[in-house]
């Protein structure tokens, strides 16, 4: 009968090769909670380049009866013993691999694992930094080979490379204390020690990582600019240009450094725009801006509706037959098949197409206008039509049975020509004749006399008074310079685009644009028949003319140096009457509003907008991921700041509803 062998435990204290799978747990571990697989990861790519660096503690495992079973319990190394697991997973070792271990019987386990992780300081982040920049400086290792044997991402070594690459001052500042982490990895979205030092000293007391990098990039644009995305990052890199990333924040693709570079190339690129566009619809002119030049001075002329030729209205039916033969074979398709969805989208085109050729310049107008090319605020390209320059107006000729003889100066008067109390061109005449044979002094005695009789009769009727009205305020609008309105009434237009950038980009903007562009085709080319135009429109066209042209000129922008109290009052009571929703015109996002307030205006949004629970958790974000967050939740709110919220009319409910009753139905909203 054989002899039951026994395990020789080793003296305490001694070093030993243990077999990986020799090893266990032990259950007098102090460190109850898992380490992470980030952990695990880290230390088995630290052991796989550099070999266990710390031996493991344990104790030798003893069963029922007190015998040694052979096995040993990990006091100390676990997380190393677990990397090693991985790496046996993984094929790199055998189950058996020799591990060097301390047996430790004379201190208690558990007290040695707690000192373990409890007796001991970690190393202070700069000196991380900085040794991290060392291996790359001195041993040529490169941000991958660092992060494979560290078991990092590549990503973080290079976080850890920038900021071990900031001025040393300022390393030694976040060392003392004088700088938080947060700051000095705001600092380095550059590597320029001098300008970080820079603005360091200007620096305001305990500033926000954001102010920093405000400061770093105020000369530089952000990718997201309109200029940037117009021309390309592609294009930009290969012109020379170079590119400023943040790998602290989420930077959009970063800061452009060349600004005059990339402004260079925007003015190539919108100049070459407008040379195609003159090219292809043949304008006298084309210019190419930035921004639209609003004090251009010119007339506007608009397309008018044509019919289309008959091949293109031959065209247009067949594309339109095939797209509603689709749209019913496909109705109740969850989604469309690739080959499906990409005809739809040809023939859209084409509809698109050819619905423009229902809209045309006169010829005339081609010839002697011009168009801008300008850069839309989301980096897109936008053409505005049918503009005349002064020096390019035809002369005005005389109107009505004179000729140009007879006429005399009035041809150069634009407008007077017309009779605006709606006389006939041969009472028109006989008036003028008579006028030759009076003096000044009468004419002005005897119109004065007139004028009052105009008034008079007219304050008895205001269905004429609204023609008069919408007559002087259209001549104004659309005509420049036409001299033409009886009514001595005078729109004061405010410019909204040089209070709020972009404005003209947003879908209202859009819409507002479109409706002018609409009535504006329908005016008269000759202002001497805007009269019978307005006198000749159905009561609801009219009114909604009228509308519109009073529309242009509300003005409820506060300004910090105008004091108007009563005419913003006016403005709120007006919002009441019309029954403002500004959600249907204007929403919270980083760019209109949550990226321009402070930390404490988000929260405060999100607390009004949705929960006091949701601002809760957000408290601890920094401003920009705190303010795309609001954006995100804030989308599915009706929430608005308090200067655009319209309050529940008083006593209105029966004008509104008179309002709605009488809706306008006109040709400019088909």
């Amino acid at each position: 009968m054989l002899a039951k062998s026994v395990e020789i435990i080793p003296v305490s204290g001694t070093e030993v090769l243990i077999p990986l799978n020799k090893l266990k747990k032990s259950p007098n571990n102090a460190r109850r909670t898992p380490h992470s697989e980030a952990a695990i990861e880290a230390y088995a790519a630290s052991i796989a380049a550099k070999g266990i660096l710390q031996n493991l503690v344990v104790e030798p495992e003893f069963d029922g009866e007190g015998t040694a079973t052979g096995f040993y319990f990990v006091t100390i190394g676990e997380g190393r013993r677990l990397a090693q697991l991985l790496r046996v997973q993984r094929k790199e070792i055998k189950k058996g691999e020799p591990i060097r271990c301390i047996v430790d019987t004379a201190n208690d386990p558990h007290e040695i694992s707690l000192d373990e992780n409890v007796t001991r300081e970690s190393m202070h982040p700069a000196d991380q930094f900085e040794a991290f920049r060392k291996l790359a400086d001195e041993s040529g290792l490169g941000a991958e080979e660092i992060a494979a044997r560290f078991g990092v991402t590549a990503h973080v070594v290079r976080q850890r490379l920038r900021l071990g690459a900031v001025s040393p001052k300022l390393v030694q500042l976040y060392r003392e204390g004088d700088l938080t982490l947060e700051q000095l990895m705001a600092f380095a979205i550059t590597d320029d020690h001098a300008r970080q030092e820079a603005v360091y000293e200007r620096l305001p007391f305990d500033p926000d990582a954001s102010t920093i990098r405000r400061l770093l990039t105020e000369t530089h644009v952000a990718a997201t600019d309109r200029r940037a995305r117009f021309v390309g990052l592609e294009a930009y890199t290969e012109a020379g240009g170079t590119v400023l990333r943040d790998l602290f924040t989420e930077d959009r693709g970063g800061y452009l450094e060349d600004v005059s570079l990339l402004d260079l190339l925007v003015t190539a690129r919108l100049g070459r725009e407008a040379d195609s566009l003159r090219a292809a619809e043949g304008w006298r002119w084309t210019e190419a801006h930035l921004d639209f030049p609003h004090a251009h001075g010119m007339r506007r002329v608009y397309a008018h509706p044509v019919e289309l030729p008959a091949e293109d209205q031959a065209a247009l039916q067949a594309v339109q037959t095939e797209f509603d033969r689709l749209t019913g074979q496909h109705q109740t398709a969850e989604e469309l098949p690739d080959d499906v969805d990409a005809r739809f989208g040809e023939l859209e085109a084409e509809i698109e197409r050819l619905e423009a050729k229902r809209q045309a310049y006169d010829p005339d107008d081609v010839g002697r206008g011009g168009a801008f090319v300008i850069l839309n605020h989301d980096g897109t390209v936008r053409v505005e039509r049918g503009f005349i320059r002064p020096e390019d107006e035809k002369p005005e000729a005389a109107t009505g049975p004179e000729s140009d003889a007879e006429a005399g100066d009035e041809g150069d008067r634009e407008g007077e020509e017309a009779a605006p109390d709606g006389e006939d061109d041969e009472g028109a005449s006989d008036e003028e004749d008579g006028d030759q044979k009076l003096s000044d002094a009468l004419v002005r005695d005897l119109t004065a006399h007139r004028t009052l009789g105009l008034r008079l009769n007219l304050s008895e009727q205001p269905d004429v008074a609204i023609v008069a009205i919408t007559h002087a305020l259209a001549a104004q609008i659309f005509y420049v310079g036409a001299a033409a309105h009886v009514a001595g009434i005078q729109p004061v237009k405010t410019d909204l685009a040089a209070h709020a950038d972009g404005i003209e980009d947003t879908p209202a903007g859009k819409a507002w644009s479109d409706r002018h562009a609409n009535w504006a085709r329908q005016m008269p080319k000759d202002v001497a028949a805007l009269w019978e135009f307005v006198a000749e429109l159905d009561h609801d066209s009219r009114m909604a003319l009228f509308a519109h042209c009073v529309s242009l000129t509300v003005n409820a922008v506060k300004l910090p140096f105008d004091r108007r109290p009563q005419a913003l009052a006016a403005a709120r009571r007006l919002a009441e009457a019309v029954a403002l929703d500004m959600t249907s015109y204007w929403r919270p996002t980083v760019r209109s509003y949550l990226g321009r307030v402070t930390k404490a205006n988000i929260l405060a949004a999100v607390r009004e907008g949705l929960s006091e629970e949701a601002a809760e958790r957000m408290s601890a974000m920094k401003k920009a991921d705190m303010a795309q967050a609001a954006e995100q939740l804030l989308a599915a709110t009706d929430w608005l700041p308090s200067l655009l919220r319209t309050a529940a009319p008083q006593g209105q409910a029966g004008l509104q509803s008179e309002a709605q009753d009488r809706e306008p139905h006109s040709q400019a909203a088909e």
